[in-house]
């Protein structure tokens, strides 16, 4: 039975104000809390991607079916051949067989050693060897994905080579995204789904990203900050620290901006579970911080407000343009006047081209919890799919 979409060009659009003490959410390339220039000021900053990875782990954490993104792409064959009986030089063969479909090779240089390397929201230290192969590219395969590739590597009894006969990198990649696509009509893994995925070898198995996250911006100047700190050495005879340095922190309350297409979440999902997919992105949405200093810096600070609208047609961030200024000894409650403020505003100013289905409001009713926030966006859910499959 074929469902049609009854989410096309609907969304889910999260405004969030939620204010951290001192923290380093998201450092830069030297260690410093990062910060952006609007408005002629400077704003604290955590980037989206330093949100989006914890989102994602979240995730994985509530349950459900979701993708590995990884460079070591051979090794999850190998291990899925493994289980399906293959021997290890036979997993070995078959895992080398796709990494070497999809994985760009390039020649590491000789660099020096601290040479920055982002991955994620953090900034690690790597040392580069002379003449070194060094893999460039992430693939995001579904268990059930995974799954298929093994499978085709035991209907040949693990002979690489019969499974994929191309000799071509981009014609190997092109047979993988085929017999995927042959296989599978619809991505299971919602963190695919929720993130998108991005195959250069392979534009076939490209997914698009049902949620569009914002850069975390703090509502007001920001000045960052620098922490002189020391150690003891416990067996020292001699008085006096055993180590000296500094870090740098701010504090803030940011405004997040999170844009859910339910159309885009329907289509990749088939129409599957998507009152299960809307429940577990909105819970991550909650709960998760960025982990950058969790240790020495805590950020656990909550949803302060937000507004969450469910609307038609283009999507609404708000900029903050004009900084705001302290009110009654914070920032929060003036950024709680200009966020709404300004959603009135634009809701007036676009008439019907607002297309808002329905509001929601978290923080200053109590008796409005989270639960009913969650419950009630899926309630939108539930009840566009029924509809869809009534009419089918």
């Amino acid at each position: 039975m074929t469902i049609n979409n009854p989410f096309k060009n609907l969304r889910i659009e999260f405004h969030i104000l939620q204010s951290f003490p001192v923290t380093c959410l998201n450092r830069d390339d030297v260690g410093a809390p990062k910060t952006a220039m609007v408005g002629g000021l400077q704003r604290a900053r955590v980037s989206s991607q330093a949100w989006k990875r914890p989102v994602r782990m979240v995730m994985h954490e509530l349950g459900g079916i979701y993708g590995t993104r990884t460079k070591f792409i051979g090794r999850l064959i190998s291990d899925a051949c493994i289980a399906k009986g293959a021997t290890p030089e036979q997993a070995q063969a078959c895992g080398d067989k796709i990494e070497g479909a999809f994985i760009k090779k390039k020649e590491g240089k000789k660099s020096k050693k601290g040479k920055e390397a982002v991955i994620e929201n953090e900034v690690e230290e790597i040392e580069a060897e002379s003449n070194s192969e060094k893999s460039d590219t992430l693939l995001f395969l579904s268990p059930h994905e995974v799954a298929i590739i093994a499978d085709a590597f035991a209907a040949k009894g693990f002979n690489q080579n019969e499974a994929i006969t191309q000799k071509e990198q981009k014609k190997q990649a092109k047979e993988i995204a085929d017999l995927i696509g042959s296989a599978s009509k619809a991505i299971d893994a919602l963190d695919i789904a929720f993130f998108g995925r991005m195959v250069a070898q392979a534009a076939d198995l490209n997914v698009e990203a049902a949620a569009s996250f914002s850069h975390a911006i703090s509502t007001h100047k920001v000045s960052n900050e620098v922490e002189f700190f020391t150690a003891l050495d416990d067996l020292a005879t001699e008085p006096g620290s055993a180590h000296m340095g500094s870090l740098e922190f701010n504090s803030a309350t940011y405004y997040r901006y999170v844009s859910l297409d339910l159309g885009q979440l329907c289509q990749t999902l088939a129409g599957q579970n998507l009152p299960e997919a809307v429940e577990n992105f909105t819970k991550a949405l909650f709960i998760a911080v960025p982990a950058a200093r969790q240790a020495t810096q805590s950020g656990a600070s909550p949803w302060e407000f937000a507004k969450v609208l469910v609307r038609k047609g283009q999507r609404l961030q708000v900029p903050f343009e004009t900084a705001v200024k302290a009110k009654d000894g914070g920032y929060l409650q003036p950024s709680i006047e200009a966020m709404t403020g300004y959603l009135a505003k634009q809701e007036k100013l676009h008439g019907s081209l607002f297309g808002k289905q329905a509001e929601y409001t978290y923080g200053q009713d109590e008796s409005f919890t989270v639960d009913d926030l969650i419950a009630a966006l899926n309630h939108h859910s539930t009840e566009s799919v029924a509809n869809a499959k009534a009419n089918a």
